[in-house]
């Protein structure tokens, strides 16, 4: 369509499932030389942990990583080579933002590939295991919900409770010790929550818990080259695009600890007169948020064939 400003959006943890993008990787020998890059990069067998591996092997935290990410790449370049759009502005949902900066050029996807795994080892490890969760709380204004989080929190008594994801209005992740996660339901249920949530998994991420995983984080990046982005890309800590390799990988160490400002992000997309956003790789939770952010913006997803034949239908 003339005049379509299109910006990728790629999804964060808790999108993957067995099979991802395996008809794209037995379609296309583009999306197999993804898989084979993060195998080689890794020593690990991609494919067979997207394919072929347990519910249970996947959704580790230090598999779940690197595979989203081989996914969501490999779903890019049959993008690229068979459509062959530009968008004019990215971002990535939480892990998502590694496959944005790989996609604009700022990160090599076999260095990528390998800190996310590292990412995920230092996130799952911060904490001990059974000590930190997290819970989305719908139907609550935020600021309201941020002061429950602040009555639920005693850092001298290891009750920890932060926003951790600002998804769309009316949807808030919220991260920390078990205890004070569920004062904080219990108290946002008082004060009008409709729902909260508990999420299934094994480490509170995006709080202050997980400033070690951080710490060491920083010592990954060190030797890893960062390049400008050919594509403007939003960072999740201040929700602004970044332009500069010398602040990219403080930004990245600091995500980890930092609350994800999705609605900010989508907010600004928004502003920057995107008309269609394209989630690409597993997934379609970024499409969904975006419909209950803007319903005017147009979405589309590509993980499937079926997917890039639709995608090409309606920019004709």
């Amino acid at each position: 369509m003339d005049g379509e400003r299109i910006a990728f959006l790629f999804p964060g943890q808790g999108s993957q499932y067995v099979g991802m993008s395996r008809e794209l990787h037995d379609g296309w020998p583009a999306a197999r030389e993804v898989f084979e890059e993060a195998g080689d990069s890794l020593g690990q067998d991609m494919a067979r942990t997207c394919f072929s591996a347990t519910r249970e092997e996947l959704n580790q935290t230090a598999n779940t990583q690197p595979a989203i990410l081989t996914a969501s790449i490999a779903a890019l370049r049959v993008l690229q080579r068979e459509i062959g759009i530009r968008p004019v502005m990215m971002a990535g949902h939480s892990l998502g933002e590694y496959s944005a900066l790989v996609a604009a050029g700022v990160l090599r996807f076999r260095d990528a590939v390998r800190i996310v795994r590292a990412r995920g080892e230092f996130m799952q490890t911060a904490v001990p295991l059974g000590q930190g969760t997290m819970a989305a709380v719908l139907g609550m204004k935020t600021p309201e919900l941020e002061d429950v989080c602040r009555q639920a929190t005693d850092p001298d008594a290891n009750r920890i409770v932060e926003p951790a994801n600002y998804n769309c209005p009316g949807q808030v992740v919220i991260s920390g010790h078990v205890p004070a996660i569920e004062d904080a339901a219990s108290l946002a249920r008082k004060r009008g929550a409709s729902r909260v949530l508990k999420l299934p998994v094994s480490a509170p991420f995006h709080c202050s818990l997980m400033e070690p995983a951080a710490q060491r984080l920083a010592d990954q990046f060190a030797s890893v080259p960062v390049t400008e982005p050919e594509i403007p890309v939003i960072s999740n800590v201040d929700a602004q695009p970044n332009y500069a390799p010398d602040k990219t990988r403080d930004l990245l160490v600091r995500q980890v600890s930092n609350a994800v400002r999705w609605e900010e992000s989508m907010a600004l997309i928004i502003r920057e007169g995107i008309t269609r956003i394209v989630e690409i790789g597993p997934g379609r939770v970024l499409a969904g948020l975006m419909k209950r952010i803007n319903r005017r913006t147009s979405t589309a997803n590509i993980e499937t064939p079926a997917d890039l034949s639709a995608l090409a239908q309606a920019l004709q």
